[in-house]
């Protein structure tokens, strides 16, 4: 402000003094100070500053500032501060607590290095020097007391437990079950570095392996390392004779959490290259221990206690490959009537038990369908047979009273039937017989009730009862005005009332024209119309039998079910001679069915029975008498029966005279003839009960008719074409009631056909006789099969099988064809000849001196054709053979006698690989010596590192070092050896940034891969948990940006004791033990003990295992 005044006032006239005037504030000009120089707001020499301009100092090299490094000028035209002075930089020797400087200066400038060491048990907070710089010592030189922080690893406890620990304080810790300390023992120390050595409770660790039949590369210098932890791996070789389970030369052992893997580290190599009199392989065959070969020795040989494999052992072959003459049984030498022997082959050793099988529906004499005998000194130890019996029957509602599971021919099996059933005899027991075709009868029982029938309320029946039992018959009849449809009577059967029950109508139609039946006839005259009731009967043409009720009759205008007329081929021979008769129409044989002759009695002779003899099936039926007409006895009528019969009274009738009489009130009219003195039929007035119409049996053909049959008519009863008569095939009327009623049995078919010895099923369809099944592999009822043998066999008898309700006939047999003369062979002679030679004969060679036998020294006639005849052979051996890489170890001769043995060496870098000789054997040398190459080739390339001199050949032993290149740090063994042709696993060079320590360890498990000081970037680590801990997470974890990912957990299992279930009043529901483990998540069900219950209707039985913690149910007395 220009001027003292600084304020104006106001008056009456206006304001006073003049408006003041304001200027900026300076400041005096600043000079550059010595050794340094204005960086900002300078401008002009000696000019002057204006408020709030700024003013800032920079020294010189070597200089630094002394006050402020800025001023500014004020409001009141002063600087802030006084200018700064550059003086020359410099740094004192500071005191270091718990420390000293090295150096002994007094003073340091800019840039120069202080030294200085801390006291023991304190160390260096940063780095070991300190620099002079303008702003003092960088960093700060300072010492601090060395501790350690309370280690953590899982699984143990650890004593003292503090929370920090000075230098030189040492731990001891136990580990917890299935954990142990590292070799070097269960203490740890407080060292500048940490803990040493780092306190870790791992899986078991393995102790030094004993590896029987072999050793660890370089033993001696890996003792140190053991015992090893899960996870380490070693390479080991085993001695002559023996390999690792990989075959190679060198094998790796692994320290695992079961101990060392592999638990055999060296097998036994056995070679299979010869066996004394039986077959061995052309080319040897190398098995490792435990393997087992199938042998074949020749006929008549045999291992060692007749075995027929060898194991190879640690010892070598069990039993050794050798066979030896035994005795032997032939197959020939064994007849078995009825029976066979199943297995194929011709001999058996001394000792061997054989089976043979019987026929089907045959047994042994014990009762089985198979048994045994056994080769002995003296032969075959038994000569065994077969004898025909019958297999338990299957019944139908009844059961057996005497016998066993099998029956002989001629045994009776009786049986009687369940309750409230009866068979046909209408008995509730009986009996049936074991014969050559089997079974006399089925035994099988009837319901002995039938259900009373709805009966609608126009019948009357008759008789009314209570119950109905099998064989009984219901009378039926209309109420007046009312006609019946249907039949006037059914029976009782089996199987149910039988036929429909009729019904009754007031107005009934009557039927059109008889129907015609096909290769039959009816044997009434037609008519245009026939009334209801009436009946029409049908005989069949010749040649063809009639099936089902021969009567037909008209129902309210439709007539019931034809019978049919079935082809018959049967035939008869010549007519039967008739005494003081002859044949009146004479034919040539043979008479078809349904075919008659007429036949005449000769002169003074009477024809007694029927004129005409007719052939039924193959069966003529019983032909008449010729009786001198002087013996033909007349017939007499008591006065009391002509009464009743209203005939006329005479004292006697002649032969053939007829009389037609009704009796009493009756509307029916009957006859009878007198025949030689007697009435045929039987004059009488007594009613002769009738039987009901015919029933339908199940599995019939259709069966309606409603005709009433007499005393002693017989029906042929025709199946349906699935099912097969059985019981015989007519039912007879007797006493009133239909008996001898036959069964309809499904056919059921029959499955695989049983194979045969040296046979089989011809595979031509057109072979097969009978009705194919749609279900694959399965054959109808009646299907027949044909059999054909193989060469040099054939079938003596009947060669076909059938079919029969299920079950095959007994297969046909194969039996061998006889040889010619026996085959000769260079260098030998036949031992024992012979002029004929039968199927299984044998005959022996023996060769020449000098030579030996090569294959079986016996022949075998084998149908037709002799077996593969041996070869004699020189037994002296020539040069031995040579082998690459290999070489003699001793002069050749010319000749090898049988037994002499050659020896081979290895080339350099070639290593031996099985036997090193070769034996001379019946004139072939028998070994094969195997140099393998043990060099090395250029070992692994690694990336990123090189090999200093490296060669393109390596022997076996030979080491290579790998130097990684600048910046790449090496993670793994720098060293590979040649170990017998394979490098060892080189190392990798990569960047150690990022590089990773130890992996964390968990609780209740722990890793089972090797740890190395540092891992890679990228490497991966494995864990496993404890027995019945479950692991949650990634069982791996990786080493990224020197950091490990996330370990796994192991979630503890739940136990259950019996303690505590008492505590509860429960009990497992599913187990009995008295500890059990359950993993996490597992359910573990309970149910109270006997006398309690659940304590509310709430409580859970099933708990799940989370993590170690069950919540037990709880149960409460009752």
């Amino acid at each position: 402000m220009i001027g003292d005044i600084d304020f104006r006032e106001c008056e009456v006239d206006g304001w006073t003094n003049d408006v003041p005037l304001c200027d900026v504030v300076k400041c005096l000009p600043v000079t550059e100070p010595q050794n340094g120089k204005i960086i900002s707001g300078a401008f002009e020499q000696n000019q002057e500053y204006t408020f709030g301009q700024v003013i800032a100092f920079e020294c010189d090299s070597g200089f630094k500032l002394n006050g402020p490094k800025e001023i500014h000028c004020s409001s009141n035209g002063i600087w802030s501060g006084e200018k700064p002075v550059c003086v020359g930089i410099s740094c004192e020797v500071p005191k270091i607590a718990n420390g000293e400087a090295i150096s002994t200066k007094n003073s340091y400038k800019e840039n120069e290095r202080l030294q200085y060491r801390c006291r023991e048990g304190y160390t260096y907070s940063d780095r070991a020097e300190a620099v002079c710089t303008r702003d003092g010592w960088a960093p700060s030189p300072s010492c601090i007391e060395v501790t350690c922080d309370p280690p953590r690893f899982a699984n143990s406890h650890y004593t003292p437990d503090r929370t920090r620990y000075r230098l030189g304080h040492v731990i001891t810790y136990d580990c917890k079950s299935g954990f142990y300390p590292p070799p070097r023992g269960n203490t740890a120390k407080c060292t500048p570095i940490g803990w040493d050595p780092p306190p870790r409770c791992s899986f078991k660790p393995c102790e030094y392996p004993e590896i029987k039949h072999g050793r660890l590369y370089r033993e001696d210098s890996y003792r140190s390392y053991f015992p090893a932890r899960v996870g380490q791996w070693f390479y080991y070789s085993c001695d002559y004779n023996f390999v690792p389970p990989s075959k190679e030369t060198w094998g790796r052992i692994t320290c695992t959490t079961r101990g060392w893997s592999p638990e055999v580290p060296c097998l036994r190599k056995c070679v299979f290259n010869y066996l004394e009199h039986g077959d061995y392989p052309y080319y040897p065959q190398t098995h490792l221990q435990g393997a087992s070969v199938l042998v074949n020795c020749h006929r008549g040989f045999s291992l060692q206690d007749q075995q027929t494999t060898m194991t190879c052992t640690e010892g070598g072959w069990s039993p050794p490959p050798r066979c030896m003459r035994v005795e032997m049984c032939s197959k020939s030498d064994v007849k078995i009537e009825n029976g066979f022997i199943s297995e194929s082959q011709l001999s058996f050793l001394l000792h061997k038990q054989t089976q043979y099988k019987c026929k089907d529906g045959y047994r042994t004499e014990a009762g089985q369908t198979s048994g045994f005998i056994t080769c002995l000194r003296s032969g075959w130890s038994e000569q065994p047979k077969c004898i025909k019996s019958c297999a338990m029957p299957v019944f139908m509602n009844a059961r057996a009273k005497s016998g066993g599971p099998w029956f002989k021919v001629n045994d009776r099996l009786t049986y009687e039937c369940q309750d409230g059933y009866k068979n046909q005899e209408g008995q509730t027991t009986g009996f049936i017989v074991c014969g050559d075709s089997g079974w006399s009868g089925t035994p099988s029982c009837q319901e002995k009730e039938c259900t009373i029938p709805d009966i609608e309320d126009n019948l009357i029946v008759h008789p009314r009862k209570e119950k109905y039992v099998v064989g009984d018959v219901l009378k039926f009849s209309c109420r007046p005005r009312l006609k019946l449809l249907g039949p006037d009577s059914v029976q009782c059967y089996h199987f149910g009332w039988s036929p429909n029950l009729p019904t009754c109508k007031d107005e009934v139609k009557p039927c059109d024209l008889r129907p015609e039946l096909l290769n039959g006839k009816a044997t009434d005259t037609p008519k245009s119309e026939y009334e209801h009731g009436e009946v029409v009967e049908y005989v069949c043409n010749p040649r063809y039998l009639i099936k089902g009720s021969r009567k037909i009759q008209c129902v309210d205008g439709e007539w019931t079910a034809l019978p049919m007329c079935v082809e018959e081929n049967s035939t008869c021979e010549a007519v039967p001679v008739l005494d003081h008769g002859y044949v009146a129409s004479e034919a040539p044989a043979p008479f078809h069915h349904g075919q008659s002759v007429e036949v005449n009695c000769n002169e003074a002779f009477t024809l007694v029975g029927p004129s005409s003899m007719t052939c039924i099936r193959g069966v003529w039926t019983r032909p008449p008498q010729c009786i001198d007409t002087n013996e033909v006895k007349q017939c007499k009528l008591t006065k009391s029966m002509a009464r009743e019969t209203n005939l006329p009274e005479k004292n006697v009738y002649d032969h053939n005279e007829r009389v037609n009489y009704i009796c009493g009130r009756k509307s029916e009219k009957k006859h009878s003839t007198c025949t030689n003195g007697r009435w045929d039929p039987e004059v009488t007035c007594t009613e002769v009960p009738r039987c009901p119409p015919p029933p339908q049996i199940p599995g019939s053909q259709r069966v309606t008719t409603t005709v009433n049959y007499q005393e002693g008519e017989k029906i042929a009863v025709l199946c349906q074409e699935s099912f097969l008569i059985q019981g015989g095939e007519e039912m007879v009327c007797r006493n009133g009631t239909w008996q001898s009623v036959p069964r309809c049995v499904e056919k059921t078919p029959c499955s695989q056909a049983p194979n045969i010895e040296h046979g089989h099923l011809n595979s031509s369809r057109s072979e097969e006789e009978g009705e194919e099944t749609r279900e694959p592999g399965r054959y109808a009822h009646g299907t027949t099969l044909r059999y054909v043998c193989e060469d040099g066999f054939r079938i003596p008898g009947n060669d076909k099988i059938t079919c029969h309700l299920g079950q095959w006939s007994a297969p046909p047999q194969c039996e061998g064809l006889p040889c010619g003369t026996p085959p000769r062979i260079s260098n030998a002679v036949l031992l024992n000849t012979g002029d004929h030679y039968q199927y299984g004969d044998t005959v022996t060679y023996k060769c020449l001196e000098g030579f030996s036998t090569h294959g079986p020294a016996s022949v075998e006639c084998l149908g037709r054709q002799w077996s593969h005849p041996p070869e004699c052979t020189k037994t002296t051996c020539s040069d031995p053979p040579r082998f690459r890489n290999a070489k003699l170890t001793h002069q050749t001769k010319t000749l090898y006698q049988p037994g002499d043995k050659v020896a081979y060496r290895c080339e350099d870098d070639y290593e031996m690989d099985g036997s090193s000789s070769v034996e001379c054997r019946d004139g072939r040398w028998i070994g094969e010596p195997l140099c393998r190459d043990v060099s090395c080739g250029s070992p692994p390339t690694v990336e990123n590192a090189f090999i200093q001199n490296q060669k393109t050949r390596y022997r076996s032993g030979d080491t290579v070092r790998y130097e990684c290149r600048k910046a790449l740090h090496p993670f793994g063994n720098v060293e590979v050896t040649c170990l017998s042709g394979n490098w060892t696993e080189p190392p990798q060079c990569k960047d150690s940034k990022g590089q990773c320590g130890p992996p964390p360890s968990i609780d209740n498990g722990d890793s089972i891969t090797n740890l190395p000081e540092v891992y890679a970037p990228g490497s991966l680590v494995e864990y496993r948990c404890q027995s019945y801990y479950e692991l949650q997470g990634d069982r791996t974890i990786t080493c990224r940006d020197g950091k490990w990912s996330e370990p796994p957990k192991c979630l503890e299992p739940c136990v259950v004791s019996k303690e505590i279930m008492e505590k509860h009043n429960i009990e497992l529901q599913w187990s009995y033990e008295k500890k059990i483990y359950s993993k996490t998540n597992d359910v573990i069900e309970f149910r109270c003990r006997r006398g309690y219950r659940k304590a509310t209707p709430q409580t859970k039985l099933r708990v799940q295992c989370r993590e170690g913690v069950l919540a037990y149910p709880t149960c409460v007395k009752r």
